[in-house]
């Protein structure tokens, strides 16, 4: 038996991976600061106060300016009756005011609660509440559904901002009734919130839902310590032979919601490092995304991969920035185009809101963007620091060895406390079942292969819909490509495979479902191929979820409901 087959995961066979370029990066940061969250943005304010720390609407504000309104925030919250614990929520897109609000929240000793300016009632009313959040910080598009909602819940104050509030141009204030305007309530209030102790490790920092596709979403309480640790672990772990060029000196462009994890993590390590925030107000807007990019050249750009794929066909040219993916799984073809178009290959990061988020992070990437590596692979990354992982086979419970797919586990200081109200829930010894599907090197490199609920079971053979995904964006006349298991009708408990396609520009006609199909058979094991053009369908628009992720579920349920529809199945379907 050789010595890498002795090797377990416990071993953390990562650890030698751990080296930026030529530059060795600690194994461990034990021990992890405890202190409150907000913090990170005092030491930036006192550290670079005259340094902007956001750029959004056209108008630069100050970390000295920022650390103001965050005061003067909490001081209003106090004024309004909010306490340590109490759950505050926002619904606020890409501005200042979502980081006034989250810096302010957490000073206020509250709980911070990010929902998605595209919930409709059901969802906004489930997060707002089942936690019992009285506050809540909104934009005014969607005051009507708060507004909606208020008798169901027990929401006491409303508050109310518009888009440009804080921009060039704000509009003029005007009152609204059962709401305060966030801009008067700020300038009514001196920046001297009163003193609140906070314990990092067992107070909520945040309580973010997540998952709901099939149910309910649940609440994930992250501590203060659980996104200290995780800020930390991330990019100021990784970067640190370059942190005296780029910490207090730099910009960071986020075009992913803020209210989503992934937005969220990156913002505040944006305020940990003293950086400036560029911001646009619509993710969507890939005019807008390029300009900037092109105008402000960052240092580094967040982003998702659907984001990526409307980027290459737009000329962004060549730039010297980090770019950074999360959220969905990394399409090589979209990985490959972008690093012609802009000369820098794309870094994939990896985590679960229930992360903290981040457990994975892609170094060799961003050691090749600085010169410091000939290859980068193109992978998902390799635990951060202080991160436990094993990859277990999701029938036996058993480790699988090093190479072969398995169900992702992970532990460490970052992951949450657990699922609302109850601390535990959800982990096991601490452990946090990702439902993702992935496969480990002998480097520590780990490599998705699909989520758990993504993957498809036809007759018993796993088919893994991402790398089916892969081929089919490999074809020349495909632009997006989706896989979905959906049931068999004819066999309960198994799945069959059904591709969406929307083809490029000037391919509609000669792109076929036989075309697709006879592609489908030379690229796909047999099993796997659909044989029937009804298991084809071209499309000119998919349904995305709030980061630009397809939204597979969506078209699974779909489908479904056309299937029970036409009655196709021949037993009792209760998916």
């Amino acid at each position: 038996m050789s010595e890498t087959s002795k090797t377990t995961y416990a071993d953390k066979p990562w650890l030698k991976s751990y080296k930026f370029g030529p530059y060795p990066l600690k194994k461990t940061l034990e021990p992890y600061p405890e202190i409150p969250l907000h913090q990170i943005l005092y030491d930036s304010a006192e550290r670079f106060p005259s340094r902007p720390a956001c750029l959004a609407f056209g108008k630069e504000t100050s970390y000295k300016k920022l650390k103001e309104y965050v005061d003067r925030l909490a001081t209003a919250l106090a004024a309004l009756g909010v306490k340590k614990g109490d759950m505050v929520a926002t619904v606020i897109p890409n501005c200042l005011q979502f980081i006034i609000a989250d810096m302010g929240i957490l000073r206020a000793g509250a709980t911070h609660i990010p929902c998605s300016i595209l919930h409709k009632e059901r969802g906004l009313e489930h997060e707002i509440g089942s936690p019992g959040a009285e506050t809540v910080i909104c934009i005014e598009d969607n005051l009507p559904m708060i507004n909606a909602i208020k008798d169901k819940t027990k929401l006491k104050n409303i508050i109310v901002t518009s888009w440009e509030d804080y921009g060039t141009n704000p509009p003029e204030l005007k009152d609204i009734p059962g709401a305060i305007q966030l801009r008067k309530l700020l300038d009514e209030h001196e920046p001297n919130p009163p003193e609140v102790e906070i314990d990092p490790k067992e107070d909520l920092a945040f309580l973010c839902f997540t998952g709901g596709s099939t149910g309910l979403p649940k609440g994930v309480m992250l501590t203060h310590f659980n996104r200290m640790a995780n800020l930390r672990q991330g990019l100021p772990w990784m970067l640190t032979p370059l942190e005296p060029g780029i910490r207090g000196k730099t910009s960071i462009f986020i075009p992913v919601p803020l209210f989503h994890a992934y937005g969220h993590w990156v913002v505040e390590f944006a305020l940990y490092w003293g950086l400036r925030i560029i911001l646009v107000p619509d993710p969507r807007d890939n005019d807008k995304l390029v300009k900037t990019m092109q105008e402000h050249r960052p240092f580094l750009v967040a982003c998702v991969p659907t984001q990526y794929f409307r980027m290459v066909n737009s000329e962004v040219g060549r730039m010297q920035t980090m770019m950074m993916s999360c959220a969905a799984p990394l399409p090589k073809i979209i990985a490959d185009a972008v690093k012609k178009e802009m000369g820098n290959p794309i870094s994939e990061s990896y985590g679960l809101t229930e992360t903290g988020p981040l457990t994975h992070l892609n170094i060799s990437s961003f050691s090749k963007i600085t010169g410091f590596m000939k290859e980068e692979k193109l992978s998902l990354g390799i635990p951060v620091p202080d991160t436990e992982v094993k990859v277990l086979d999701p029938a036996t419970g058993k480790e699988v060895p090093f190479g072969e797919p398995g169900s992702i586990y992970s532990r460490g200081p970052q992951v949450m406390k657990g699922y609302w109200p109850t601390p535990g829930s959800g982990l096991e010894d601490g452990w946090l079942c990702t439902n993702d599907i992935a496969r480990m090197d002998e480097d520590g490199y780990f490599y998705i292969e699909d989520r758990t609920k993504d993957m498809i079971n036809v007759s018993g053979f796993k088919v893994y819909s991402t790398e089916l995904d892969e081929e089919l964006f490999n074809h020349p006349d495909v632009a997006i490509a989706a896989v979905v298991g959906i049931p068999d009708p004819k066999t309960p408990g198994s799945e069959r495979v059904k591709v969406y396609i929307k083809p490029k520009p000037g391919c509609e006609k000669k792109l076929t479902a036989e075309e697709i199909i006879r592609f489908c058979r030379e690229k796909f094991p047999s099993y796997a191929a659909p044989k029937d053009p009804r298991y084809v369908e071209f499309r000119d628009e998919f349904p995305l979820t709030v980061t630009e992720k397809l939204f597979k579920n969506a078209l699974r349920q779909e489908e479904i409901k056309k299937m029970k529809e036409r009655g196709e199945f021949e037993y009792e379907y209760e998916g």
